[in-house]
């Protein structure tokens, strides 16, 4: 585990392996959605811009969600909180991203619909990116456990007790994300609505991971993120059969 990868010399001041991978993520975010805007036909120059709007509404939207749920249980300062260096949620940075790209999508006169169609493979590898950076600096991670790949955290966020070692769920999430993010490329000339797939296994695969984190329980024995994931599925499953429908009706009037 490597919580911080440096520190920059003179001003101290610490680059964590975390924000290594973000960064990371968005550059190959940027790469993916650039080749997929260009098979559609748009301006791959576009991508730049339009990652701009993603990283500024990914971040705002997970500090938001971050700092108002963690406020709201805790009572902590929200100030506090959004300031935190800690305190990424990945739901919350969805949410602001997509709203901010519908924003730079009506900006720059870009269909939002095919702009979300060229972004599905690349929210799964950067979701799968980000979970590295998760594991690297022992954040996120599971229940205790004995099995064979089970992980200690001793200078995790917050740190495992001495001895015990726990489900690396970080890397569940990680083995779960790359093959949608194989299969999503795939079906990107197939599907009727391919970001509604990437709904719908992100959140199928939240909530079966969640079995074994350490979240708690908020109605019906789920967790927040498992009533989240679920509200991915059914959107992502709508928006997938109506799309399904529209392209059925344009074939018959064809």
């Amino acid at each position: 585990m490597y919580p911080t990868l440096f520190t920059i010399p003179g001003i101290d001041y610490p680059i964590s392996t975390f924000g290594v991978m973000m960064a990371i993520a968005f550059l190959t975010g940027f790469w993916i959605t650039a080749k997929r805007m260009e098979e559609e036909g748009l301006d791959p120059e576009l991508a730049s811009t339009l990652l701009i709007y993603a990283m500024l509404g990914g971040l705002l939207g997970s500090k938001l969600y971050f700092a108002i749920d963690v406020g709201i249980r805790t009572g902590a300062p929200f100030s506090e909180l959004f300031f935190n260096r800690a305190g990424i949620t990945w739901y919350g940075g969805l949410m602001g991203g997509t709203l901010l790209c519908w924003i730079g999508a009506r900006i720059h006169k870009v269909d939002f619909v095919v702009l979300a169609n060229c972004s599905a493979t690349t929210l799964a590898v950067g979701q799968s990116l980000g979970r590295v950076g998760c594991f690297l600096v022992g954040d996120d991670y599971g229940e205790p456990s004995t099995l064979p790949w089970a992980v200690a955290f001793p200078e995790g966020a917050p740190p495992t007790p001495p001895g015990v070692t726990v489900h690396p769920t970080q890397l569940y999430e990680v083995a779960w994300l790359l093959p949608v993010a194989a299969f999503l490329w795939w079906r990107r000339k197939r599907s009727p609505f391919v970001f509604g797939e990437y709904l719908i296994a992100n959140g199928a695969g939240r909530i079966v991971i969640e079995q074994w984190r350490v979240n708690p329980e908020v109605a019906l024995g789920m967790t927040e993120p498992q009533w989240i994931g679920v509200g991915l599925v059914l959107t992502g499953a709508v928006g997938w059969a109506w799309f399904a429908r529209q392209r059925q009706r344009r074939a018959a009037t064809a």
